[in-house]
């Protein structure tokens, strides 16, 4: 079973059409955990209407990334862990998800993998394209080349005793705990970046913020 695990705070305008598209995987049995971190919106509202089950945070101080997702992984029993934002969306998932797990079936070192990342084309600027096919470069040499883990937070698929053996997402990290991650993984096992597959997302942060900073 894959167990699909989207931490949310505030997410009612993109967690819909998320959870809408995951429910169109037929090829494996799945499930979909949302992992809350206290949001005032619709988020909880519409997680229920999608997901298996529906996780709060329930701590004082303002939870980071990493306790989000490893709430969501506390709960889960699948043999993958699948890690997304919430504003991500994947074509044609069946086939997708069939490529990754006989990745992980014919490689029994394989710990954890990740797959390129752009933008949607009706947000995309020219610095998207450039900036994410930068990383995506990167990321390739870095883990199927040079075996450095290595992944951004939108997606990552991780094997469920790997995940377990290097004791999850570090929770004291505001930003990075994606790459930490990864990084620890591939000191014990091998990582990947599958070419050819994409997840789509907003780029918000960086419409947000810019790209320079």
């Amino acid at each position: 079973m894959i167990s699909i695990i989207i931490p949310t705070r505030n997410e009612e305008k993109a967690l819909q059409a998320t959870l809408e598209d995951l429910r169109k995987l037929r090829e494996y049995e799945y499930e979909i955990i949302v992992s809350d971190g206290k949001s005032s919106d619709r988020t909880v509202e519409i997680a229920k209407k999608y997901a298996n089950r529906v996780i709060g945070y329930s701590g004082t101080s303002r939870q980071t990334i990493g306790q989000g997702r490893n709430l969501g992984a506390s709960v889960a029993q699948g043999a993958y862990y699948v890690f997304m934002d919430a504003d991500v969306r994947i074509p044609d998932i069946n086939n997708f998800f069939n490529r990754l797990v006989k990745d992980f079936e014919k490689n029994k070192n394989l710990v954890g993998a990740t797959v390129c990342l752009k933008v949607f084309p009706a947000e995309r600027t020219m610095a998207d394209a450039f900036f994410f096919g930068l990383v995506n470069c990167i990321y390739y040499i870095l883990n199927n080349w040079l075996h450095i883990g290595a992944a951004s937070g939108e997606f990552q698929m991780i094997r469920n005793t790997a995940f377990t053996k290097v004791g999850g997402y570090s929770e004291k990290l505001v930003v990075g705990e994606d790459n930490d991650l990864f990084s620890r993984l591939g000191k014990i096992g091998r990582t990947k970046i599958e070419w050819g597959l994409e997840a789509l997302h907003t780029g918000r942060r960086a419409h947000t913020i810019g790209w320079p900073k």
